[in-house]
C-alpha cells in the first residue's frame, strides 16, 4: 500500500512539475514582443536553439509549443528578456536620463507614466450605437482594459452619428494596453467634433482651431502607440481630418498650390499655429502635416495629421478608404497601424519609416568622460548618411555630375542597373502549333519582401578594390563580364532587366553575381565597391510585413495549408469579403514596394538644379546599394523558379517584375504547372499558396490576345494579363 501511495505521489509531482513548466512560458504575443524588444531576429533565436526559423514563427503565433529540451532553453531566453524589458509604460523616451532625443534635441527622460486619476480632465468616451462594429483587436496597440477607461457610456449622451455596419473579425484577447495610449494610435475626426477611435469609442473633441486640436490630442486624447524597438520612439498620435472636420477647422477643401501641395505660410491656420509657438516640419502644412514643439523633459510634443480632402490616402494604395465613414476608416487605419506602423505619410514613407522604427540609428550610451548618457550609433542599423559608389548613384547625383556631362548616357560599365524584369519574347513555331487556348499569369506573393528575408546588405561606406576575388557573403557592386554564360533563349537572361544577354562587362550587385556562380560560371571581377560593414538589416522589416500580410490575408479568408483548388477559389473572392481589410492588404503591399523605392529617392521639385544635393541624401536610409541588392535577389529568385520548370518543357513567354505569363491548355495555373510523379508541386518551382514567395493566379487571357500583344502590339502581355495595367495598379 505505501508503495502504491508513493507511486501516486510521484505521478502527481510529475503533473505539478509539468504544469509549472507550462505556466513559465508566456503567451505567444508576449514571446514576440520580448524578442523584438531585445532587437533579436527570428533567425538569431532559431540558431541559438538549434531549430528552424519557421519553428520560432510557429511558437510566436501559438500554432505549436516548444518541447523539451528546447522548451527549457526557450523559457530561459524569454525570462532573461522579460527582466530587461518588462511590460510597463516606460517608453516616454528611448534614452536614459540626460540622453538627447534624436528628433528634437537634448532632453531629460520623463518619469514613468501613471494611470490618470479620475479627477484628471480628459475626453469622455461616448458609446457607439448597437449596430456600430467593434473593430478587430490590435496585437501591438491593444484595446484598453475596462479598468483603464473612464466612466462609460450610459451616463453620456449617445454618439452623434451612427457608424457604418461591418461584421467584426474574430480575434484573440489582446494583452493589457499601455495606459498612455488607452484609446489607440489614432482617431478620425468628424465635422461634429466626434473623434472615432480604433477601439470603437467615440470621443468628444471640443476643438475648433488647430492649436486647440493639437493641445487636446496631446493632453487629453490619450492617443499613440508604443515603440517597436527598445531604442526607438513611441509613435506620435495620428488625427485624420475628414472633409467636414476640415471645414470646421478653417481648411480649404482643395489646395491652391497643386505643385507644392501645401498651405501658404500666410494662411490663417498656419499663422494661428505659429502664434501658439507650434512648428511645422520642412514639408509644411500639406496632406500629412506634422505639428510639434521641441521635446520638454524628455517628452515628445508632436501630432501627425492626415487631411483626407487633400488626398492623404492615395487611392492607388488605399483604394476607396478615404470615402469610408469615420468609424470604418478608423478600423481600417487601426488595423494597418497595429500590424505595420501608425501611418505618417504615403505608404512609401511608412515602408521606409518602418525600417527606422525597427532598426533605430541611435541608442543611449554612457560618456566615459562625463558619466552622462549621450546618443550613439546603434550596431546593425544604418547610422549615418554615406556617399554611394559612383556606379550606384543616379545620374543627377553630385558624384556622377562631377564625372560626366549632363546628358551623358552611362554604359553598363559605368552604372549599376539592377531593376525588375520587363521581358517578353516571340512565340516559337512549336508553341503556335500546340493548340494552346490561354495565356495564364502567375504572380509571386510579396516577391520583394521575400527577397529581403536573410539578405545581407551593406550598412557602412563602400571601399573600392581592384581585381578582387568574388565573395558571395560580401555585399557590394562588382564590375564583371557575364556575357559568356549561355542560357536557353526561351528564358530571360537573369543579368539584365530586359532579359537580354549581356554584351560585355557590367556592374552587378552581389546577389546577381552569386547567382552566376550558382549557374556554374567562372567570374573574375575587374573591380568592386564592397561594404565590409554589413548585416541582415531588413530581417525585422521583412518579418513584420510578412506577419501583417499573412494576418490580413487570414482576415480575408485565405490561410496557409489550404488545398490548391480551395486557395484559388478563396483568392478569387477575397477582396469582396471585407473591403476594409482589402484596403489594408493593398497598403501593406504598397508599403513594401514604396519603401524599397525610397531607398533610392530621386531629386524632386521644380527648383532643383542638376548636380546639387537634395534632402533625401541626408538620410541614413538613402541607400541605393540596398535597393540594388534586394532587386537583384528578387529577379534571380524569379529566374531560379522559371529555370526549374524548363526541364518539363514549360517556358514563360513574358515576365514583368514578379508576374510570369505561360501558355496553357486551360484557364488556370493548375493546367500548366508541372507536378512530380506523386502529384506534388515541382520542387524549387512555382507553388500555389499564400505565403511570401509562393504564387497566386494573376489573370488569364485568350491565346490569340497574347499572340497579338507580342507580335502585333509589341507590348509585354504580363502588364495587362489581369485586364488592367499592372504597373499603374501598384503591382
Amino acid at each position: 500500500m505505501p508503495n502504491d501511495q508513493d507511486e501516486l505521489f510521484a505521478s502527481v509531482d510529475a503533473l505539478l512539475q509539468q504544469a509549472a513548466i507550462q505556466d513559465a512560458l508566456p503567451e505567444p504575443a508576449e514571446r514576440k514582443r520580448l524578442r523584438e524588444a531585445g532587437g533579436l531576429s527570428q533567425d538569431q533565436v532559431a540558431k541559438a536553439l538549434s531549430v528552424r526559423r519557421e519553428t520560432i514563427t510557429s511558437w510566436e503565433l501559438g500554432r505549436t509549443e516548444p518541447r523539451p529540451p528546447k522548451r527549457a532553453a526557450y523559457i530561459r531566453l524569454l525570462e532573461g528578456l522579460a527582466e530587461r524589458f518588462p511590460t510597463q509604460g516606460t517608453q516616454g523616451s528611448t534614452l536614459p536620463p540626460g540622453a538627447p532625443d534624436a528628433c528634437h534635441g537634448p532632453a531629460a527622460a520623463p518619469p514613468p507614466p501613471a494611470v490618470a486619476p479620475p479627477s484628471e480632465p480628459g475626453p469622455a468616451p461616448r458609446p457607439v450605437p448597437a449596430h456600430t462594429p467593434v473593430p478587430a483587436a490590435r496585437p501591438e496597440c491593444p484595446r484598453p482594459s475596462s479598468a483603464s477607461r473612464r466612466p462609460t457610456a450610459a451616463k453620456k449622451a449617445p454618439a452623434k452619428k451612427p457608424a457604418a455596419a461591418q461584421t467584426p473579425t474574430p480575434t484573440t484577447p489582446p494583452p493589457p494596453a499601455d495606459p498612455r495610449f488607452v484609446h489607440g494610435p489614432l482617431a478620425v475626426l468628424g465635422g461634429d467634433g466626434s473623434a472615432y477611435c480604433v477601439d470603437g469609442l467615440v470621443l468628444d473633441c471640443p476643438a475648433t482651431t488647430f492649436p486647440a486640436l493639437v493641445d487636446w490630442t496631446l493632453r487629453e486624447a490619450k492617443l499613440g502607440a508604443p515603440r517597436l524597438h527598445r531604442h526607438g520612439k513611441d509613435a506620435d498620435p495620428l488625427v485624420v481630418i475628414t472633409a467636414e472636420a476640415a471645414e470646421r477647422l478653417g481648411l480649404p477643401q482643395e489646395l491652391a498650390d497643386r505643385r507644392g501641395l501645401r498651405l501658404p505660410e500666410d494662411h490663417q491656420v498656419v499663422r494661428h499655429l505659429m502664434r501658439a509657438k507650434w512648428r511645422l516640419t520642412r514639408r509644411g502644412f500639406g496632406p500629412w502635416p506634422r505639428i510639434y514643439r521641441p521635446a520638454q523633459g524628455g517628452e515628445r510634443q508632436c501630432v501627425q495629421f492626415a487631411i483626407l480632402p487633400w488626398g492623404a490616402l492615395d487611392a492607388r494604395s488605399w483604394g476607396d478608404s478615404g470615402q469610408l465613414p469615420p468609424a470604418e476608416l478608423a478600423r481600417v487605419l487601426g488595423s494597418y497601424a497595429a500590424r505595420v506602423i501608425t501611418p505618417r505619410g504615403s505608404t512609401a514613407v511608412c515602408g521606409l519609416e518602418l525600417m527606422t522604427a525597427l532598426r533605430p540609428p541611435t541608442r543611449a550610451v554612457r560618456d566615459e568622460a562625463t558619466g552622462s548618457w549621450v546618443s550613439g550609433p546603434n550596431p546593425g542599423a544604418l547610422t549615418e548618411a554615406v556617399e554611394p559608389a559612383p556606379p550606384e548613384a543616379p545620374d543627377e547625383h553630385p558624384v556622377v555630375a562631377s564625372r560626366y556631362p549632363r546628358h551623358h548616357g552611362r554604359s553598363p560599365e559605368q552604372v549599376l542597373d539592377e531593376e525588375a524584369f520587363d521581358w517578353f519574347r516571340p512565340l516559337t513555331d512549336e508553341e503556335c502549333a500546340q493548340g494552346y487556348s490561354h495565356g495564364v499569369g502567375i504572380d509571386v506573393n510579396m516577391a520583394f519582401a521575400a527577397a529581403a528575408n536573410r539578405l545581407i546588405v551593406g550598412t557602412g561606406p563602400a571601399t573600392h578594390v581592384s581585381s578582387p576575388a568574388f565573395d558571395a557573403k560580401l555585399p557590394g557592386s562588382w564590375l564583371v563580364d557575364l556575357s559568356h554564360i549561355d542560357l536557353d533563349p526561351r528564358l530571360p537572361s537573369p543579368f539584365t532587366p530586359k532579359g537580354t544577354r549581356p554584351t560585355g562587362p557590367a556592374w552587378y550587385a552581389t546577389s546577381t553575381v552569386a547567382y552566376a556562380v550558382e549557374l556554374g560560371a567562372s567570374v573574375h571581377p575587374a573591380e568592386a565597391y564592397v561594404r565590409y560593414e554589413h548585416g541582415a538589416y531588413l530581417d525585422a522589416w521583412y518579418t513584420r510585413l510578412r506577419d501583417a500580410y499573412m494576418a490580413t490575408m487570414a482576415d480575408l479568408g485565405v490561410t496557409t495549408g489550404m488545398p490548391e483548388d480551395e486557395f484559388l477559389a478563396a483568392m478569387a473572392r477575397h477582396k469582396d469579403r471585407d473591403p476594409g481589410q482589402a484596403a489594408v492588404l493593398s497598403a501593406i503591399k504598397s508599403s513594401v514596394k514604396g519603401g524599397i523605392g525610397k531607398l533610392r529617392e530621386r531629386a524632386q521639385g521644380i527648383g532643383y538644379q542638376y548636380g546639387e544635393r537634395w534632402p533625401a541624401l541626408e538620410r541614413p536610409t538613402w541607400s541605393p546599394h540596398i535597393r540594388a541588392e534586394l532587386i537583384g535577389k528578387a529577379r534571380t529568385n524569379m529566374h531560379r523558379k522559371m529555370r526549374k520548370l524548363a526541364p518539363a518543357g514549360v517556358f514563360p513567354v513574358a515576365v514583368l517584375s514578379d508576374c510570369a505569363v505561360y501558355l496553357s491548355h486551360g484557364s488556370g495555373p493548375l493546367d500548366f504547372l508541372p507536378r512530380t510523379e506523386d502529384g506534388k508541386p515541382l520542387p524549387g518551382g512555382f507553388r500555389l499558396g499564400v505565403s511570401p514567395g509562393m504564387v497566386k493566379h494573376e489573370g488569364t487571357q485568350d491565346f490569340l490576345w497574347v499572340a497579338s500583344m507580342i507580335e502585333d502590339e509589341q507590348i509585354n502581355p504580363a502588364r495587362h494579363i489581369k485586364g488592367s495595367d499592372a504597373a499603374a495598379g501598384g503591382e
